[in-house]
């Protein structure tokens, strides 16, 4: 497993849109004003989402829960001055195919990956080490 990840982040020379790449992946565009792509914090929240859905899905399916939809969603109350980081969560997982007998199955997943293995939400965290660097090209 490759413990260090890389992002590239350039402007396009419009607006605040900017256009995101990790690697040989598909960019993204994220745009200040979440018209051209999602903003840096709606991105956020898809990455929180994504992280804890991808959990979810893993555990569930160690469990031998079927599994035929899954949807995460992600509301956050952002500060109203700045650096407007946000100031609370709220996170829904709707399982399709759980039974109501895997509900306790379901339920663990789900603590799990806010507990455990979610890296996202663990990157969140206000211990979380920052190195800075400021460089004209």
């Amino acid at each position: 497993m490759r413990l260090e990840r890389n992002v590239r982040v350039r402007w396009t020379g419009s607006g605040r849109i900017f256009e995101a790449r990790t690697g040989d992946a598909a960019p993204i565009r994220l745009d200040g004003d979440s018209l051209a792509g999602p903003s840096p914090m709606e991105a956020l929240l898809m990455s929180l989402a994504g992280c804890m859905a991808i959990d979810v899905a893993v555990v569930l399916g160690k469990g031998r829960v079927e599994l035929t939809d899954l949807v995460v969603e992600v509301a956050g109350v952002r500060a109203p001055d700045p650096p407007r980081r946000f100031t609370s969560l709220e996170i829904e997982v709707r399982a399709e195919g759980p039974t109501e007998a895997d509900q306790a199955k379901l339920d663990r997943a789900v603590q799990l990956s806010h507990d455990r293995y979610c890296s996202v939400f663990h990157s969140l965290r206000p211990d979380l080490q920052v190195k800075l660097s400021a460089v004209r090209a």
